[in-house]
């Protein structure tokens, strides 16, 4: 059982870890660099240390710092957030080793998910579906490469086996693409994770991104939470979710849920932790693994009851989960709009001082934000400033909501994405419900001919 906590984080995800701590009247410590010296979380933490400059690789990515900072507070736990440490293997060991606790999985199953190529071998054993292609890497000889990739039938997609965020992927639609592909690709990778390895499999042309939520103690309970739709991407960068992904058979999404949680169990997992799909023609095919809290967890939270956050907290504390999944009900309808520093349409980043800060309010909505107005906004990390959550009895009325709040928000000094969300809402697609992964750059270049 730990007392303090350490957040190894910045921005909205400090803040809302910040508050299931104290909920669970846990102390806090917050770290931040220079740049975020005066921010809301620091401010409100019991103790605060700055570790380093601006740059993340000096501060939110400094390992030794942060392992300092921890020793010098007393703090017993470290909880990563999302993004930065967060799939760290290597991280979550030393923590371990300096005998604190890393509330998230341990670094072996950090290690089998966050390698694609593993992931897959590891779902497949607990017969979750899988996008079709070898569990293996792919071998170095360009013949045996040309004759997986014919096997499995062309369009395929090339992927580091250490990938993420979007990047290390190349889709090759005929054979005599295919070897320039491996070979820009294995460079990437190479480059950008520190592992050249690459794996093939089927590239989906028209697939939604759903996704299925597990929490699992360390008594051998684990739990499914419902899915998400997270389709609306721009450059495989998420916009806006919601829960549950509409126009799926429950029963499916039952099915697969249960094959998550057996895969967990089969592993040993502990935490919480998200199973990525891409679902194309009323199938779910397994695409990667995701051991830590997502961005977009709040939907989730508001369509099962469940506080994940809190969750993860009392995982690590040696709790079990208090729910069976006789208890996990859908609840309604909950959408998410990340709302970005930047302009709408261009997309290019707007830092600066925030003159203006009103939020919405009301029934069914929920800001996730670490900001207020005269706050600042530094250059040097992610956009993301806020998230607006909204909830209801059906997936019209939280669309009702949404479009109430976006009208609220009011933001003055730098630019925001919101004029983006209110166009979104207005698009006959996402209305409908179920739109694939390509339809918000499609819209988007047709909003820049039209």
């Amino acid at each position: 059982m730990f007392e303090k906590v350490l957040i190894a984080n910045r921005g909205e995800i400090a803040l809302r870890i910040q508050r299931a701590c104290r909920e669970l009247g846990l102390k806090t410590v917050a770290i931040h660099s220079e740049a975020d010296a005066d921010a809301r979380y620091v401010r409100l933490a019991d103790e605060a240390l700055c570790i380093g400059p601006a740059a993340p690789g000096l501060s939110y990515l400094n390992r030794s710092a942060i392992l300092l900072a921890a020793h010098v507070s007393g703090a017993q736990a470290i909880h990563p957030g999302y993004g930065f440490l967060s799939e760290n293997a290597d991280f979550a060991e030393q923590v371990e080793a300096a005998g604190m606790s890393f509330i998230g999985p341990q670094p072996e199953s950090i290690r089998i998910m966050g390698d694609k190529v593993a992931a897959k071998r590891a779902m497949r054993a607990a017969g979750v579906p899988c996008v079709p292609g070898p569990d293996g890497g792919l071998p170095d000889d360009a013949a045996s490469t040309l004759a997986i990739a014919g096997e499995i039938g062309y369009p395929v997609i090339v992927k580091a086996a250490g990938g993420g965020g979007g990047r290390g992927m190349r889709v090759v639609k005929a054979a005599n693409e295919l070897l320039d592909a491996v070979a820009v690709t294995r460079e990437e990778a190479r480059r950008a994770f520190g592992k050249p390895e690459l794996y093939i499999e089927k590239f989906l042309e028209h697939p939604r991104h759903v996704e299925i939520q597990v929490l699992c103690d360390t008594h051998g309970n684990a739990l499914w939470l419902g899915s998400r739709d997270c389709s609306l991407q721009r450059r495989h960068q998420k916009l806006l979710e919601e829960a549950p992904a509409p126009g799926i058979d429950p029963e499916l999404i039952r099915q697969v849920g249960e094959r998550c949680v057996q895969a967990c169990r089969q592993i040993g997992y502990r935490g919480a932790g998200t199973f990525e799909f891409l679902f194309e023609n009323g199938q779910f095919y397994f695409i990667e693994m995701n051991t830590r809290l997502q961005v977009e967890h709040p939907v989730t939270e508001m369509t099962s009851g469940i506080d994940i956050v809190r969750e993860q907290i009392r995982i690590a504390q040696g709790h079990a989960l208090d729910a069976r999944q006789a208890d996990i009900a859908t609840q309604g309808h909950a959408l998410e709009c990340r709302i970005n520093a930047e302009d709408p349409f261009t997309f290019v980043p707007s830092p600066g001082h925030v003159s203006m800060w009103e939020i919405p309010g009301g029934n069914g909505i929920r800001v996730d934000s670490h900001l207020s107005a005269g706050a600042q906004v530094p250059p040097y990390y992610d956009s993301l400033i806020a998230k607006i959550i909204t909830h209801g009895a059906s997936r019209d009325e939280a669309l009702d909501r949404m479009r109430v709040a976006l009208a609220e928000m009011r933001v003055g000094g730098i630019r925001t994405n919101v004029e983006l969300h209110r166009s979104i809402l207005d698009d006959d697609g996402f209305r409908a419900g179920g739109v694939d992964i390509h339809h918000l750059e499609r819209w988007l270049a047709a909003r820049r001919t039209a």
